[in-house]
């Protein structure tokens, strides 16, 4: 179960590719990184008739590609594809490339488990996913592992005590109210500064608790609250009572929040007002009794998200009543924990979150929950491991040289953008030229000899939770380190970040179907490739742009190009608006902006630089793919990394709360709204893939 951001991973990652998840002594140097020395036999290379094959397989030529190109590209593996029954959507490239990765890191586990005697890292790694396995240990601990707890909480006498507790809460992992991460100043990128944002609820998003369609999601999700209670031993009625007092506080605090599309603004959210700040703006939410309660009180640089949400936060707890205080944050417990207390507690919590929320038939099995809980409590060790057995050598260097080129093609473009002044368009240039790439896995790797791994599931998480928060802590007011790797290498994914300015392609994402080093350049391109030019173009995306090429947010951009700019994302809003996912439902334009700008700037680059190296490489003129042109299959392969099966009800909560697309409109506009495509296919002006009016921001 993803548990919304710790300190680590909230950490500023602008806007990923797939379809999305912070805290003192100074942690002892790093091992150096070593390329996979001790790498397994490399997998079988793929042949040129395997790879076409399984290109066409997934088609379907019945479709006309200037009608649904989507249909076109996927239409073959939508049909033959049955969803599976552990999973509320499943994707061609990141749920295929997931189970992967987790089947690699299975193996790796299972052997860990053999040198569980040992307390170098792969003993830790063996004993983390065995306590995580022994599901009989789980179940006869119950939940008394969690008393000392609730003995806290049970001292909530009124809104300073209940901040007292909170600030306890939080390093193991347990954050009520708001959540902090560490990650760079946005006003002084080379700073580290505590980032706190709102937080604290049980459903998806703020919406949820006041939209009249969704009463019924509500009414069960006070349900699911209520068996909870009643599995920790409270009476029927009693579990009742404390659900309506936990739903009806938690329905205050949303009240307080911001929109989800108000918390995409980077000029909004960037309110540096440190501790002193806190303190006088929300003198009620008592924050000098969680920080001392939390270990730092002398953390003073804090950024907050939502001053607002902080104040009207400390008004809601003065006036909740103690019993209410008492069984929210046991529900906060409750709720965070569920993955690692006894079969009943996960069952209820898969009932709610899986199948009434998101559609999902069945469960995940046990090992491979426990091999992503083990990924996250020892990201680095498990990710070393992975990238030895996993990642060819020479991938990295192929890689890099794609960057490269989608770089340069982001920068040949530039001149033709009427839109952008000179000065402007010059400092586009350093920006890019600035960017740092990680590519396959970390220069150096974190040290995890201070954490114990020797309890039961429960222990052992809670111990990764407090690692983790005291070593994010040590960062604030430190230097950011540019070589720090806040996710593992097994990761299915690939990220932008405005304040680093960085991109980040783990070994994870860098297979098939994005990338293989035995794909035709123009699948390279149009898989990985168009992911490349999605990240760089999130530099300059509504609120990438805002940041420089330091890192820094600050207005770099003049007024007239800012308006220039805007003018084409309105054209974007109002395209993506009017997709529909089902009667009735629309895409939000303006909360999907920044990933839809994305989505069809990658495209154009990837496409801009696979026609230069065409160029360079004797025009790449015989064909990959039985009756594809090479141009051809860089938008097939584009459209296919997108190929999903979901559940409707999944579909409703991506709407409602992902900046990304549904898969079927990120292939679809993007293609587009690109000359190229329709002239690729030969596509009749006016046809649904080749519109008289397109919309072009980069």
């Amino acid at each position: 179960m993803l548990r919304g951001p710790t300190l680590a991973a909230a950490a500023l990652l602008v806007a990923c590719t797939a379809d999305t998840s912070p805290t003192k002594p100074t942690p002892a140097p790093a091992e150096p990184a070593t390329p996979p020395a001790e790498a397994a036999p490399p997998a079988p290379r793929l042949t040129p008739e395997a790879i076409a094959a399984e290109v066409k397989a997934a088609m379907d030529p019945s479709q006309d590609p200037c009608h649904d190109f989507y249909a076109y590209a996927c239409g073959g593996w939508i049909a033959k594809t049955e969803l599976p029954g552990d999973q509320s959507r499943w994707g061609r490239s990141f749920g295929i490339l997931r189970e992967r990765n987790r089947e690699t890191m299975r193996e790796i586990l299972e052997e860990s488990g053999r040198k569980t005697d040992r307390d170098d890292e792969a003993g830790k790694l063996g004993r983390f996913y065995a306590a995580c396995m022994d599901e009989a240990a789980v179940g006869a601990a119950g939940v008394e592992p969690l008393a000392p707890l609730f003995a806290q909480i049970a001292g909530v006498t009124d809104a300073a005590s209940f901040m007292t507790v909170v600030g306890k809460l939080h390093p193991v992992g347990v954050r009520p109210v708001f959540g902090i991460y560490v990650g760079p100043d946005d006003k002084d990128p080379k700073i580290n500064i505590a980032h706190v944002f709102q937080g604290g609820l049980g459903l998806p998003d703020r919406d949820y608790y006041f939209d009249k369609k969704r009463a019924e999601l509500l009414a069960a999700y006070e349900r699911h609250v209520a068996k909870i209670f009643a599995l920790a031993g409270e009476p029927e009625d009693a579990a009742a009572k404390l659900a309506r007092d936990v739903v009806a506080l938690e329905k205050a605090l949303a009240g307080e929040q911001l929109t989800k599309v108000e918390r995409r603004d980077a000029d909004r959210t960037y309110n540096k007002i440190d501790r002193a700040g806190i303190e006088a703006q929300a003198p009620g939410l008592h924050w000098p009794a969680f920080a001392e309660a939390s270990g730092h009180p002398e953390v003073t640089a804090i950024n907050v998200e939502s001053p607002a949400y902080l104040s009207g936060a400390a008004k809601v707890l003065a006036k909740a009543k103690p019993a209410a205080l008492q069984a929210y944050l046991r529900w906060q417990v409750l709720h965070t924990f569920s993955d690692e207390l006894p079969e009943p507690f996960v069952a209820e919590t898969f009932d709610f979150y899986g199948k009434q929320l998101r559609g999902q038939k069945e469960l995940e099995a046990r090992w491979k929950r426990c091999v992503s809980a083990t990924e996250g409590a020892l990201t680095h060790p498990l990710g070393r491991l992975y990238a030895e057995r996993a990642f060819a050598g020479e991938s990295k260097a192929i890689a890099l040289d794609l960057i490269q080129r989608i770089e340069a093609a982001f920068e040949a473009n530039l001149p033709s953008l009427a839109w952008m002044d000179d000065t402007t368009r010059e400092r586009a240039v350093a920006k890019v030229k600035a960017i740092f790439n990680k590519i396959g896995y970390p220069d150096k790797w974190r040290d995890y000899s201070g954490l114990e791994v020797a309890g039961g599931y429960l222990a052992n998480t809670i111990a990764a939770q407090r690692f983790d928060y005291e070593y994010q802590a040590s960062k604030i007011g430190k230097p950011v380190d540019r070589d720090e790797w806040r996710a593992g290498p097994p990761v299915v994914n690939a990220s932008y970040s405005g304040t680093r300015n960085e991109m980040w392609f783990p070994a994870g994402i860098l297979q098939a179907p994005f990338f293989d080093r035995e794909f035709p350049m123009a699948m390279n391109f149009g898989g990985i490739g168009v992911v490349m030019g999605h990240e760089l173009t999130h530099g300059f995306d509504d609120q990438g742009r805002k940041y420089d090429g330091s890192g820094m947010l600050q207005q770099w951009w003049g007024d007239e190009v800012i308006a220039g700019f805007e003018s084409r994302t309105a054209c974007v809003d109002k395209v993506y608006s009017a997709q529909e996912v089902e009667p009735g439902l629309h895409v939000d334009g303006k909360l999907t902006m920044g990933e839809n700008v994305a989505d069809m700037g990658g495209l154009k680059q990837a496409f801009g630089a696979y026609k230069k190296w065409a160029g360079e490489n004797g025009g790449d003129a015989t064909p990959h793919v039985e009756g594809l042109t090479n141009e051809q299959l860089v938008f097939v392969n584009f459209a296919q990394v997108w190929c999903t099966v979901a559940t409707p009800e999944y579909l409703r909560v991506q709407v409602a709360t992902d900046p990304h697309s549904p898969s079927q409109f990120r292939v679809n506009v993007p293609a587009s709204m690109t000359p190229e495509f329709a002239a690729a296919f030969q596509c009749a002006e006016g046809t649904p893939m080749n519109p008289a009016e397109r919309c072009e921001v980069w």
